[in-house]
């Protein structure tokens, strides 16, 4: 029988100890398996890394953090926060990508997705400002991306440039998840805390009561539309007392070179009532966002598309080790920092089941639910049902017995504990156990 309680993270998380090496900078080796290279950037309690993992030679980007700072007290929940949205968020193409974290008993390591072509910050300075065609092609994408958060229950709530990255093909990234809010924090669907970047921050972030993560979302793409078009910041001043008076007075001046139909979408978004401001899902709807960039709205489809259901490292019918499973385990906390639960995002059980028995059932329930099956590129399974897209896969974990695991991959917020339970009682006839993530 299995003992060990099984995955909570497509990520994989390891646990080290100190002789493994901690990594002290440029040049050193991340635990035998990445070679840290130049210095990417630097925050108030992290430094990010150009990297190598010496298995493959693919280039990745490490944010470092040590776990003795005392810099920012409130440490753990940034990096639960920004480790849980981006567990949650890892399929979509204007994303960054978490592969992997590791820690030792001294450091924590973020393995992300490389962004060689850097922040939006850098290259809006050395251009002015942006085309029109331009800064619609990186509009589209950066509200494709916002557009999957808030389905997915993620707030980002620091969405400036500088958080905005760029691959070697030029697709945009949102990166920076570290003030990123999760559904499960809200308080009737509310959050509470203020924080941000003061000249991308919406009106309401500052005072003390509750605001809607994506209505504030909406505010900074309407800053960001501007800077992208004018060259400038719609709000500007030094006094943060009078840049929120600046807000909420609506005190901004479009260049001549602002076309109208984009003045209208700023404005909209500008709006300091989050209650009239325009949302992103209606942004979404306007003809002028429709037109935004073929070429690349079509790209970015097709990235979606294939890579919903395409998770790393996992194959059908994969026999795991017994590192495989003490390492996914949810028991397994980095050394007491992820203590705190992620929303139900997936279920596993054991089975003794053949294979070929296990995808009838659960092809079979999926029809009946009204979901669309397909085959993945991995093997597994993928049922959709609107929004709703999960995955499943089955684990050889010892002879004769298998182990299945269900994930939501996208549509986090719509399927909620109810459908879990129609699933369970779906395939009860050929369940031992079930594990879940608060198991």
């Amino acid at each position: 029988m299995l003992t060990a309680t099984p995955p909570s993270s497509a990520s994989k998380i390891r646990r080290t100890n100190s002789g493994d090496g901690d990594g002290g900078g440029s040049g050193s080796i991340i635990l035998g398996k990445y070679q840290l290279n130049h210095l990417l950037g630097r925050g108030s309690f992290a430094k990010v890394y150009h990297a190598r993992c010496l298995n493959d030679g693919t280039d990745v980007a490490i944010k470092v953090m040590n776990k003795n700072t005392t810099v920012d007290a409130s440490l753990e929940q940034i990096i639960i926060r920004e480790v849980s949205a981006m567990h949650r968020l890892n399929h979509h193409p204007n994303i960054i990508k978490l592969h992997e974290v590791m820690a030792t008993k001294t450091k924590i390591y973020l393995v992300m997705e490389l962004a060689p072509g850097g922040d939006l910050s850098s290259k809006l300075s050395r251009c002015g400002k942006f085309s029109y065609s331009t800064a619609r092609f990186y509009f589209h994408q950066l509200v494709s991306a916002l557009h999957f958060c808030h389905q997915n229950g993620v707030a980002h709530r620091d969405i400036k440039p500088q958080n905005i990255l760029l691959d070697k093909e030029g697709q945009l990234k949102v990166s920076d998840f570290g003030l990123a809010a999760l559904s499960e924090q809200f308080s009737n669907s509310l959050l509470q805390t203020a924080c941000g970047t003061p000249a991308y921050a919406a009106p309401e972030v500052v005072y003390r009561k509750g605001y809607d993560g994506a209505k504030a979302d909406a505010w900074s793409c309407g800053v960001i539309l501007f800077s992208f078009l004018a060259g400038k910041l719609p709000f500007d001043d030094s006094s943060l007392t009078k840049l929120h008076l600046a807000k909420h007075r609506r005190e901004f001046q479009f260049p001549d070179c602002v076309q109208k139909p984009a003045r209208s979408i700023i404005s909209r978004l500008l709006d300091p009532n989050p209650n009239t401001r325009l949302s992103i899902e209606e942004l979404m709807e306007l003809p002028w966002f429709k037109k935004s960039a073929k070429k690349g709205e079509e790209s970015n489809q097709k990235q979606f598309s294939q890579g919903i259901f395409e998770i790393k490292d996992c194959k059908k019918e994969g026999r795991m080790n017994a590192f495989d499973i003490i390492s996914m385990s949810a028991g397994l906390d980095l050394s007491g920092l992820f203590k705190a639960r992620l929303n139900k995002k997936e279920m596993r059980f054991t089975t003794t089941a053949q294979v070929g028995s296990i995808e009838e059932k659960v092809m079979k329930k999926g029809k009946e639910e009204g979901y669309r099956v397909e085959r993945t590129k991995g093997g597994g399974i993928g049922l959709v049902k609107g929004r709703v897209a999960l995955l499943v896969e089955i684990w050889e974990v010892a002879v004769e017995l298998w182990l299945v695991e269900i994930k939501v991959v996208n549509g986090g917020v719509e399927f909620d504990e109810s459908h879990w339970e129609v699933l369970k009682v779906g395939l009860k006839d050929i369940v031992v156990s079930w594990y879940d993530d608060g198991s």
